[in-house]
């Protein structure tokens, strides 16, 4: 005879089992996204592997071949915080993010800044840094100029190409000049050193540096105002919540131990770096 106790009883024992199981399921699920996070193939291959594009000061070939700069430091200390080793993956910063996405390597690691467009593409890690945009411009050519004189058609600006930043720093000061893109910042600086581009646009400190160096050519028509300031973040491939979390804590305890600010300093109000890098 069916009670309304034993059906009770029956009621329990079915709920208990869908517990039980959702609870299996939600453990099951859990292992799996985790063993499928990039954090648990950096463990289990034992190394770190991170793009990076050379920029001055963040990456750079030394005299002896080997990469140095802010962003090398950065990277060789997560690594040898994950106890693995680093691997870096040099790669053209036009391309750097399609190759992140193809898994040619796990992490973006060159100072790149955290873009909205970019972020529908990948996910970024919270700020590590914080850049801003510069200009140097050919003395000659320019010598005498105001900032609005700069906003004419005839007037070219080179940037390196696939930085964002830089050019929606042109089109802020000088919406009708024309924007000469280059791969690399030999190239795009040597244009206004030569006299057939009237200014660089890109990060700081490079164009600081750039009015040091060559301070017989070259000039800062806006002294140490920056055009734009930006956020530099870790870049992740997209559904990968694991090595977030654990750069997002790294970044938090290396921040207030003092230890990106030590790095920043020594690459970014420093020079005595300079003379170890390859020209």
């Amino acid at each position: 005879m069916i009670t309304l106790r034993s059906i009770s009883i029956w009621a329990g024992a079915i709920a208990m089992a869908c517990v039980l199981n959702t609870s299996v399921l939600a453990q099951s699920t859990s292992k799996s996204l985790s063993s499928e996070s990039v954090l648990e193939t950096i463990k289990k291959r034992g190394k770190l592997r991170a793009g990076v594009a050379t920029f001055v000061p963040w990456v750079m070939r030394s005299k002896d071949g080997k990469l140095i700069g802010f962003e090398i430091d950065v990277a060789k200390k997560i690594a040898d915080d994950m106890d693995v080793e680093i691997e870096f993956v040099p790669t053209a910063f036009s391309g750097i993010i399609p190759a992140l996405i193809a898994g040619e390597f796990d992490i973006i690691m060159t100072g790149i800044s955290l873009v909205p467009k970019r972020n529908l593409t990948v996910n970024f890690s919270n700020p590590y840094n914080w850049g801003g945009i510069g200009m140097a411009a050919n003395k000659k050519l320019t010598g005498t100029w105001k900032a609005e004189d700069f906003n004419k058609s005839d007037v070219v600006f080179t940037v390196r190409r696939g930085s964002n930043d830089s050019i929606a720093s042109v089109r802020k000061i000088a919406p009708k000049a024309k924007i000469r893109q280059f791969d690399d910042d030999a190239q795009a600086i040597q244009d206004v050193l030569n006299g057939t581009a009237h200014a660089f646009i890109t990060a700081e400190p490079k164009p600081t540096n750039y009015a040091r160096e060559y301070a017989d050519q070259i000039w800062q028509p806006l002294g140490k105002k920056k055009l734009l300031r930006w956020p530099s973040a870790f870049a992740v491939r997209k559904g990968d919540p694991d090595i977030l979390n654990w750069l997002n804590n790294w970044i938090t305890l290396s921040t207030e131990r003092g230890f990106i600010e030590e790095r920043h300093d020594y690459w970014f109000r420093g020079v005595q770096w300079k003379s170890a890098v390859a020209k």
